[in-house]
């Protein structure tokens, strides 16, 4: 039998376990080769994105096994948001359990914020162009391409994905 998954805002507390998650989801599947790299170390800096985000943590067993952050448009930790969008950033699950449902869920929470939120039309997000299963889950929960939105990482040839999924209109 499965357990729930619970998904909740980012204590303090859970920062440890973020930042460890962080740095083997993103060495495991091959983002940034090691866990010395600087963009790594920023994300790991897990107070730090609190400070200008929203985090999230998914949980099960009253176990951290993955989170997101909710950027604001414009705000320190966004990248790519425009005014009307809230910014999907950092979804990672802890590498032993993935595949359990915790990305489909933390994207969820993410969307449900972003559907309470004045002025907030659409979610955005930037993904890696070689990225296949993140490319898979963000197509199946409904989110676009925005081709004319993708960029390069500053300096390299690495290509970045951008989606968007617009939200329902009340």
């Amino acid at each position: 039998m499965l357990s729930t998954i619970t998904v909740r805002p980012a204590l303090p507390e859970d920062y440890d376990a973020v930042a460890r998650i962080t740095q083997e989801s993103y060495v495991t599947a091959g983002y940034y080769g090691d866990a010395d790299h600087p963009y790594l170390k920023k994300l790991q800096d897990v107070a730090g994105r609190a400070e200008h985000a929203k985090i999230l943590v998914a949980e099960r067993n009253g176990e951290v096994i993955g989170s997101v952050t909710a950027a604001p448009a414009g705000g320190g930790f966004s990248d790519i948001g425009l005014e009307d969008e809230l910014e999907l950033r950092t979804l990672v699950v802890d590498p032993a359990v993935q595949r359990s449902g915790a990305g489909r869920a933390l994207v969820q929470a993410v969307v449900e914020q972003a559907k309470s939120m004045d002025g907030i039309n659409a979610v955005s997000l930037t993904t890696g162009a070689t990225w296949e299963s993140a490319n898979a889950l963000y197509a199946r929960t409904g989110f676009d391409r925005a081709p004319h939105r993708d960029w390069f990482v500053p300096g390299t040839d690495i290509k970045l994905f951008v989606y968007r999924l617009d939200l329902p209109q009340s």
